[in-house]
């Protein structure tokens, strides 16, 4: 009930002017009625002018004035709202709007000047540069994408679009993102396309990053309900996959051989090594193990395994992810010595992956160059496949969608954890030492 106050059997909006605004804005006390007695209609009314007030006190307490015009452009349209019209420049109203509209618009400015900007259309469209916009997206437009994921997460998601507007940069320019023209889109795909074809970048990389300026202009405009045409739609680049590099599978006997005996992991750091040898006979993704929770880690239960679950301040890949992993052989025997799950790399998985690959690197444990960690989860399916495990079992397992309604758990977790244990490697425990 913030802001609203009920005088007879109507509401009004009531607020002070913050202190530090008091001299910019001479209204004291805020009172406009919102002509409704229901609370419903009135809550609606009260939120657009709190948002009209909070970003006009924005525009007023930024220095940048491009910045400045833009929270000033928001206000004027979020009042126009409250005060029952669709923000429009004043052309606009002139050119397009009724005689009997056109009154309506000039008494709501004469009943309080505070609204004849609103009303009358004098705010003009903010022209803020594409980093510009890039900001004012990553800090408020995207905030509730941002909901849900760890320091790390934000900081990879900020990196991958900051990546796609500085090339954009580079190529085209830092223009006001709304002067952005279909040359400057065929311009920067062509960037893009060049890559592609010298094979310096596959194409379903090539869509992402460049998917990225489309869906930056896509979510501007929609937040600031200018209709425009997007510039950068239907641009693309055909075949994906043609050109994207494929992580194969390590060989079971090389797993086997190099992996679960002797000591050629031996100089890998301890916590690094369990999360590679967890991976083993699960197929978790290895941000999944180097983020496990020790209340997700269940080796007491009468069938060891690892929940897979929603946590307040990560976010997973995708829904499909929740699951329960049985775990048998190699991989049981590292989570027992791994009771606490991995601090050292918790929403540090960049870290593992580098550290990894680097000992694998220099120990010529990569049978070719195109060999990851991720080669473990790719073999885990491949063991699976060849040993008769229906596709579902293979996708609820990995985490994968499957593709259809969900109906019940894929099996109880002593049919799956069998299953499992019949393809399981054979491991020499000196390999924990």
């Amino acid at each position: 009930m913030r802001y609203l106050m009920a005088r007879g059997s109507k509401w009004s909006y009531v607020r002070r002017v913050p202190g530090h605004f008091a001299l910019l804005d001479g209204r004291g006390t805020i009172r406009v009625s919102l002509k409704t007695s229901s609370v419903d209609v009135a809550k609606l009314r009260r939120d657009a002018l709190e948002r009209a007030d909070d970003l006009f006190w924005q525009g007023l307490a930024i220095n940048d004035q491009a910045q400045a015009s833009h929270a000033q452009y928001a206000a004027a349209k979020a009042r126009a709202i409250a005060l029952g019209f669709e923000y429009k420049a004043a052309a606009d109203i002139a050119a397009s709007s009724t005689v009997e509209e056109i009154i309506r618009r000039i008494t709501a400015a004469a009943a309080a000047p505070r609204d004849e900007i609103a009303a009358l259309g004098g705010a003009d469209e903010p022209r803020l540069t594409v980093r510009q916009v890039l900001t004012l997206y990553s800090e408020e437009i995207a905030a509730d994408e941002l909901q849900g994921m760890s320091e790390t997460q934000i900081r990879k998601w900020g990196e991958i679009k900051s990546n796609a507007v500085e090339q954009f940069c580079t190529i085209v320019g830092d223009k006001a993102l709304l002067d952005i023209t279909r040359d400057d889109a065929h311009k920067f795909h062509r960037h893009y396309l060049d890559r592609v074809k010298s094979r310096d970048l596959s194409g379903n990389t090539a869509n992402r990053q460049f998917g990225n300026m489309r869906k930056l202009f896509r979510e501007y405009t929609k937040y600031m309900q200018i209709d425009t045409q997007n510039p950068f739609e239907k641009l693309s680049y055909a075949d994906p996959k043609r050109h994207r590099k494929i992580v194969p599978p390590f060989e079971t006997a090389y797993i086997r051989d190099k992996f679960l005996k002797g000591e050629a992991l031996r100089g890998l750091n301890r916590e690094a090594r369990l999360i590679f040898l967890a991976m083993v006979e699960t197929g978790c993704r290895p941000s999944e193990l180097c983020n496990i929770r020790p209340e997700n880690i269940h080796l007491d239960a009468a069938v060891p395994y690892l929940s897979v679950t929603f946590v307040d301040d990560r976010r997973l890949k995708t829904e499909n992810s929740i699951r329960k992993v049985p775990l048998v052989g190699v991989s049981l025997e590292a989570m027992k010595l791994a009771k606490n799950g991995f601090p050292r790399y918790l929403d540090k998985e960049g870290n593992f992956s580098a550290a990894t690959m680097k000992f694998l690197r220099e120990n010529e444990l990569l049978p070719t160059v195109n060999h990851r960690v991720y080669s473990l989860r790719h073999s885990f399916e491949k063991r699976m496949l060849e040993g008769g495990m229906d596709d579902e079992f293979r996708r609820r397992t990995l985490g994968h969608d499957t593709n259809r309604p969900e109906y019940g758990d894929g099996g109880s977790l002593t049919w799956r954890a069998e299953q499992m244990a019949g393809i399981a490697l054979p491991f020499d425990k000196s390999i924990f030492d």
